[in-house]
């Protein structure tokens, strides 16, 4: 099993940990650490997440912090379609 990250995902990864970088450098360590953790954990456990009313689609959420990765699973990848604070609109 690899892992993806799409265009999108990747860049509202590096928008995330920019912005709490901003005020605190330590913080979007953790947030970035704890991110990490939750793709390991996707690439054991590929069907960990819930699922959602998007056929095809499950999320997880980034605990303890306020962010939701949503992703698919392929044969042989997962795929993160994106990485938001749980306070935006999806496709905000």
């Amino acid at each position: 099993m690899r892992l993806r990250l799409t265009r999108t995902a990747a860049r509202q990864l590096d928008h995330v940990l920019a912005d709490i970088a901003r005020h605190n450098p330590s913080g979007a360590d953790a947030v970035r650490r704890r991110i990490g953790a939750c793709l390991e954990l996707l690439l054991r456990h590929p069907y960990a997440g819930q699922t959602t009313d998007r056929r095809g689609i499950r999320r997880i959420v980034v605990s303890p912090y306020p962010y939701i990765m949503t992703y698919r699973v392929g044969a042989d990848e997962v795929i993160v379609r994106t990485i938001r604070h749980t306070a935006r609109r999806p496709g905000a």
